[in-house]
């Protein structure tokens, strides 16, 4: 993550020299594809912008808005995706890994915890855009969807922006922060989906 956050770093210091629009852009355009296009680092982007707020180069409150306008309009297309043409799609191809039964258990588990999956969707990293294409394949309300993502977004980004403000001239702690929680995170999203995937293909199985 070091050289990836300096990396950055040094792009949008560039970026500078033009004005802090491009720079807005920038991070703007780096959390609208993050979700379209994993694993994209759009929290680096906006580890990034936070420590530019925190050195006063950037707007706070124009910094979050761009972080979250810009992943909101990404989550949005791909729970349209999955609400107009996923559902379909997985009913009528009915793949071992994702049965058209488990699709309709999808549905019904969305009505009850959809809330709560989507404010702390934004927490989990690895399975962020899939939860928004499953949210539209269980068909889950889109008014719903959109609010409960922002709120995610909002505590996120607001997060994100609090650790970077409070400490950017700890910048390493920052950095073994992030390193640790995405070594964790990871593994567990890797196991999580092998186990789904493994137990679909026993349960095919064992129906035929």
């Amino acid at each position: 993550m070091s050289d990836t956050l300096n990396l950055i770093n040094q792009y949008l210091d560039t970026l500078f020299a033009y004005g802090p629009f491009w720079v807005y852009l920038v991070i703007f355009l780096a959390c609208l594809i993050e979700n379209l296009f994993p694993p994209f680092p759009g929290d680096t982007f906006i580890l990034a912008g936070g420590g530019l707020v925190a050195m006063e180069r950037l707007n706070l409150m124009a910094t979050i808005a761009v972080v979250i306008v810009g992943g909101m309009i990404s989550v949005m297309i791909l729970y349209h995706f999955g609400r107009t043409r996923g559902r379909s799609y997985f009913l009528k191809k009915d793949f071992k890994f994702l049965p058209a039964a488990d699709i309709l258990k999808v549905e019904s588990k969305f009505a009850r915890w959809g809330a709560l999956i989507l404010i702390f969707s934004r927490f989990v990293v690895g399975i962020r855009a899939g939860l928004a294409v499953i949210a539209g394949i269980g068909q889950y309300r889109p008014e719903k969807m959109l609010l409960f993502s922002a709120i995610s977004y909002v505590l996120f980004t607001g997060l994100v922006m609090y650790i970077a403000v409070k400490l950017v001239e700890n910048y390493e702690r920052i950095e073994q922060l992030f390193r640790t929680y995405n070594t964790i995170a990871w593994p567990i999203v890797i196991a999580v989906v092998l186990l789904y995937v493994i137990a679909g293909i026993v349960k095919q199985r064992k129906q035929t």
